[in-house]
């Protein structure tokens, strides 16, 4: 069973933002994510589109803490190994995109009649989840239509994802490519730069 990663901490109809269980260890970004509903049958999906870590108090912010008053310098995970109490006093939380949901053993790519509940469970999902749920290309029409995120950024990084998990990755990519061109058939210069976006590194 995958590992619960987060709780809800707010939610709407359209996505949910979770607070992280462990310090720094949100999913990443364009990973697929499940949320518990009311409804035991059902799951919520989402993308991760945005992940932050701050001070949990509200307003304030992390202090500098590579420098003590020694002067002693402290450098990236030393500053974590010399301050425990970091995981004590910041919090990491990742937003996710709603773009479907599992009921009675079958998916749908639109939006959940209600959203997940506060407090509620996140997890990461499965790479036979991620599959299934990457194997129709509806949801990429929900991500491209999205304002106030980086649409276009996620929507190549979850093509990723979903074709590393694929027995023929290429193959996964080509289809991709195919559905994104036919929503985005009246603006070559975005499909041409998701397109790149989506190609493996050399």
């Amino acid at each position: 069973m995958p590992q619960r990663i987060g709780e809800i901490i707010e939610a709407s109809t359209t996505g949910f933002v979770s607070g992280a269980y462990e310090l720094l260890a949100a999913p990443p970004f364009g990973s697929l994510v499940r949320a518990q509903s009311r409804d035991p049958g059902t799951v919520i999906y989402g993308l991760v589109y945005d992940i932050r870590t701050g001070s949990r108090d509200p307003g304030g912010r992390a202090a500098v803490r590579g420098r003590s008053y020694s002067g002693r310098e402290l450098f990236d995970d030393e500053i974590y190994r010399e301050h425990p109490d970091l995981a004590e006093v910041l919090q990491t939380e990742f937003t996710a995109i709603t773009v479907g949901f599992g009921a009675g053993g079958a998916i749908a790519h639109h939006l959940p009649a209600q959203p997940p509940p506060v407090h509620y469970s996140v997890y990461g999902c499965t790479v036979d989840e991620l599959c299934r749920f990457s194997d129709a290309h509806a949801f990429y029409r929900t991500v491209l239509a999205a304002s106030q995120l980086p649409a276009d950024e996620l929507i190549a990084a979850a093509v990723r994802a979903a074709a590393a998990v694929h027995a023929d990755a290429a193959a996964y990519r080509v289809r991709a490519g195919r559905a994104l061109a036919a929503l985005l058939a009246d603006d070559h210069g975005r499909l041409r730069a998701i397109l790149q976006r989506i190609a493996p590194l050399h």
